[in-house]
């Protein structure tokens, strides 16, 4: 059962209730940007900015109330050049992760070491049309249904409505979803989806994001909602059902502004999202990690 939801204003200012923390002593300043289990406490964990295409191991302890210790296992990458990493998930049987790039529109499969297997999902040529930095970003794998599921961050050129592309076990694409994105709380912000989440039960968590940034940076905030869907249902426009809204804010009294843009499971009750700090900017940002109880 969901947990009653605690209004938009009460979140500005109590966000600790939902075990928002940080490591800079342990994980690194990054540009993370997607995340997803691997078993045995250990996550992968993409970042849009770094040098070379891969992704982090990071193991996470997890307790009752949160992360109670965090350690950075290090970057293993493909050798190739960043293509602009967004979202990640994890193949338990073939124990393989696909990466999505926002840069080139491609989802490839890389093995545990980092290295691509020379396989890759076939993406429809319609999401070659995505603007610049507004493609490919979130990625998900359904364990349940054997599927993979993806959508570009924002509308592809021509469309209101975002396209959730679904693809079988043998990477070809199969069902596409019509998705709704929430109206822009006002011009000043920008909005994206910057991550999708399987659930245990069959349906997808969609992570949908306003940011506004001011020229100077103070005052900065940004609005998280989840929806949940469910493509069994067989739906051509997915319906809706609000799972969390929240708001992060920068002031002078300090910050929790956090910008998510990765998500998974950790269980069947909890969900991890992880920020993008942009390399923890100028030491006003940090690189949060958030639990969330369902």
């Amino acid at each position: 059962m969901i947990k009653k939801l605690l209004p938009i204003a009460a979140l500005l200012t109590s966000l600790s209730v939902f075990s928002q923390q940080h490591f800079p002593d342990q994980i690194p300043a990054g540009d993370y940007s997607g995340i997803c289990a691997i078993g045995d406490g250990l996550f992968a964990v993409v970042d849009d900015k770094h040098a070379e295409d891969g992704f982090y191991v990071f193991r996470l302890d997890i307790g009752r109330r949160g992360i109670t210790r965090a350690e950075n296992l290090g970057y293993r990458s493909s050798g190739l050049p960043n293509r602009d990493m967004e979202g990640i998930c994890y193949r338990p049987f073939t124990q393989t992760l696909f990466i999505s790039g926002e840069a080139d529109n491609e989802v490839y499969e890389y093995s545990l070491d980092g290295k691509r297997t020379g396989n890759k999902l076939n993406i429809p040529a319609h999401f070659k049309r995505a603007r610049s930095n507004k493609g490919i970003e979130a990625l998900t794998y359904d364990t349940l249904s054997h599927q993979f599921f993806l959508t570009s961050e924002c509308p592809l050129p021509g469309d209101t409505l975002l396209r959730i592309q679904a693809f079988g076990d043998d990477l070809q694409p199969t069902r596409q979803y019509l998705y709704k994105p929430d109206e822009l709380t006002s011009p000043k912000y920008t909005r994206g989806v910057s991550a999708l989440c399987a659930m245990y039960g069959g349906s997808l968590f969609v992570l949908e994001r306003q940011v506004h940034v001011p020229r100077l940076k103070l005052e900065a905030h940004s609005i998280i909602t989840i929806y949940e869907v469910h493509p069994a249902e067989n739906e051509n426009l997915l319906t809706k059902r609000l799972i969390n809204k929240f708001a992060t804010r920068l002031t002078v009294f300090g910050s929790k502004f956090a910008n998510y843009e990765g998500m998974c499971t950790v269980d069947p009750y909890r969900l991890l999202l992880i920020a993008d700090s942009q390399r923890q900017y100028k030491g006003a940002l940090h690189d949060w990690f958030l639990l969330l109880d369902l």
